[in-house]
């Protein structure tokens, strides 16, 4: 059951990746600039409410982030990306290959998807990771932890 459950997160995170942009719901507004950084193309996105874009982007073209309600959703494949979970918003992350650092207080936080390496500054609540081979840091906090996928590495530190 794990592993179908596992697989069935994995194809949603690549169908989220898939989406190769940026959302950004109606209303909101982004501006973007691009420099080089030692030859990789590096992205920074301000953002105004209504959009999840992270602060900063290097690596693959392929990525989905969306703001709804007090939740951020965030798919990618092979970047490396800053998300800001702020004081207490929600973070959900589906793809693979990706370095994330989350800064900020996170309320929850649900991961699919594999071969992840994550860093998170605090989170509040729960921690959920569904998916393969993922390697999860938090620094802070006390969340109940629920590990569904296989191989993953989840640990408190810094």
């Amino acid at each position: 059951m794990r592993a179908h459950l596992a697989l069935a997160v994995a194809a949603a995170a690549l169908a989220l990746a898939g989406c190769s942009s940026t959302a950004n719901p109606p209303g909101a507004t982004t501006s973007s600039s691009t420099t080089s950084k030692s030859g990789a193309s590096t992205t920074t996105t301000p953002t105004s409410s209504g959009t999840a874009a992270p602060t900063e982007t290097t690596g693959g073209t392929t990525t989905a982030s969306i703001e709804i309600g007090n939740t951020l959703t965030y798919g990618s494949i092979g970047t490396t990306a800053t998300l800001d979970c702020a004081d207490g918003k929600s973070l959900n992350v589906a793809g693979s290959d990706n370095t994330l650092t989350v800064t900020g207080n996170c309320a929850t936080v649900t991961i699919g998807g594999a071969n992840n390496k994550i860093t998170l500054d605090k989170i509040d609540t729960r921690l959920s990771v569904v998916g393969l081979n993922n390697t999860i840091t938090y620094k802070n906090g006390e969340p109940t932890v629920d590990n569904l996928g296989s191989g993953n590495t989840i640990k408190k530190g810094g």
